[in-house]
């Protein structure tokens, strides 16, 4: 606790109760606390005085916390300013970091998340390594997976217990969940580390080329083969083979390849010579290979002689907690390969990844973050930084509003409460009272919908 009392921290909202809110958390956390009431307060504090860090909410009379965030920049370009708003909107976020905000949190946030980020801030201030923290706060298992969602904690023990085996493995996700990146941790965690591991991209050789690609072929075996030519399984001897979408294979593939794992031989194409092999079989696939087998497109003896250990991989979707540690390993990778200085991602950007499905799963993923580093002229990612395809055309999609305003005028605080409640009203009521669910029909994070709801004295029975 001693620690922290160094730190002193002025808190800018035109809010009491956030005020006090806010006073009595960071007190609690052992930091010296001021108080400004409203921008010109927070000013004449500013010019008065040195700060570790500003939180200041956005919109406030006369001076606002984009003039706060101005004039602390001027006073010390170093210290850290936290931007707070209950009406988070793109376009702020974005004057705000482009002023030099070091994050934009929308209100209500997450008590826990605000204290992380204001450590965060106040280490950046002291010139700590802010990028040494995230990285250890990743754990990366095996050289190369990244998460401690339970589902992930599932695949890493199946890898312990079945890498030093012989046992041929199934590993069955969507596209991409990494499924090549458990195959080759399960291969460097085998006894056959220090052979090869041979990737076959059963969807990527064509048919009349597979064959020959796999088994190799003899001198004059077809029109073309004007020498001997070793295959992938002489390749991969004393290793592992992968097959990737084994689904793919074609039937009179399979047939040859149900003979090589049970009789551990094969022929090269046009010899007459049985060749021996001691490979270990780790297929993967996005398909369902048990309505495949049922269906009549893949052989039922070979789907059981590849699946003898299966390892399903989790989609990024229901990966709970794992998000926010790729998003900081990708900006770290693509920050040091692009020669970037982007640190990390506001948390108004981060919102609109976690409202997201990510079709294409890490491997999407990690395309949005190497492109918002490209692109991202300042220090952190922004929203206007991102590509999500199916968020972008939710957008696109909404109607336009029709305007009916008369000489007489409205009052347009109400009339947006009213549409606000409204719309939140429809989307419990579709939802069932799952504010979770109400929250994605509606675009926002669950933490908004709460004050929102609170602010409205909407009450559901969730």
């Amino acid at each position: 606790m001693s620690g922290k009392e160094r730190y002193s921290i002025l808190v800018v909202d035109d809010e009491k109760s956030m005020r006090d809110f806010l006073e009595l958390m960071l007190l609690k956390e052992g930091y010296t606390v001021n108080l400004a009431s409203d921008g010109q307060e927070a000013l004449k504090f500013i010019d008065k005085e040195d700060f570790d860090l500003v939180i200041t909410d956005i919109r406030m009379r006369n001076i606002n916390g984009i003039d706060v965030l101005k004039r602390t920049k001027e006073r010390n370009p170093n210290t850290p300013v936290i931007m707070i708003s209950a009406y988070a909107t793109a376009e702020t976020a974005v004057e705000a970091m482009k002023e030099g905000a070091y994050d934009y949190i929308p209100k209500p946030f997450k008590i826990g998340e605000f204290k992380r980020i204001i450590k965060d801030a106040l280490k950046t201030k002291k010139e700590a390594v802010s990028e040494k923290k995230d990285r250890q706060d990743i754990h990366i298992h095996f050289g190369c997976l990244i998460g401690e969602s339970p589902k992930m904690k599932k695949v890493y023990d199946l890898i312990e217990r079945s890498a030093p085996t012989k046992t041929n493995i199934l590993i069955s996700g969507e596209s991409g969940t990494g499924k090549e990146l458990v195959a080759r941790a399960i291969h460097q965690q085998s006894p056959r580390r220090d052979k090869p591991f041979v990737v076959i991209n059963c969807a990527g050789i064509p048919e009349s080329l597979i064959e020959s690609e796999l088994f190799g072929y003899k001198k004059g075996a077809f029109t073309g083969a004007s020498s001997d030519r070793v295959g992938l399984f002489d390749v991969a001897d004393g290793g592992t083979v992968f097959f990737d979408e084994v689904g793919e294979l074609p039937p009179t593939i399979q047939v040859k390849l149900l003979r090589v794992i049970q009789e551990r031989t094969f022929k090269a194409v046009g010899s007459t010579e049985e060749k021996s092999v001691d490979v270990r079989f780790i297929s993967a696939t996005n398909k369902d290979l048990e309505r495949e087998v049922i269906n009549g497109r893949f052989r039922e003896d070979l789907y059981f002689r590849l699946n003898v250990i299966h390892i399903p991989l989790p989609p990024l979707r229901e990966r709970e907690g794992d998000l926010n540690l790729l998003v900081k390993y990708f900006i770290d990778k693509y920050s040091k390969e692009l020669n970037k200085d982007v640190k990390k991602i506001s948390a108004y950007a981060m919102d609109i990844l976690e409202g997201y499905s990510f079709p294409g799963n890490v491997r999407e993923l990690e395309n949005i973050i190497e492109r918002s580093v490209a692109l991202e002229s300042s220090n952190i990612i922004l929203p206007e930084s991102l590509t999500l395809s199916n968020f972008k055309k939710q957008i696109q999609k909404t109607p336009p509003v029709k305007v009916e305003l008369t000489n007489e005028g409205i009052e347009l605080d109400k009339l947006m409460a009213e549409i606000e409640r409204a719309y939140i009203l429809k989307a419990l009521e579709l939802s069932n009272n799952s504010k979770q669910k109400a929250s994605e029909l509606l675009r926002i994070s669950l933490r908004s919908l709460r004050y929102r709801m609170e602010k409205l004295g909407i009450v559901s029975n969730e």
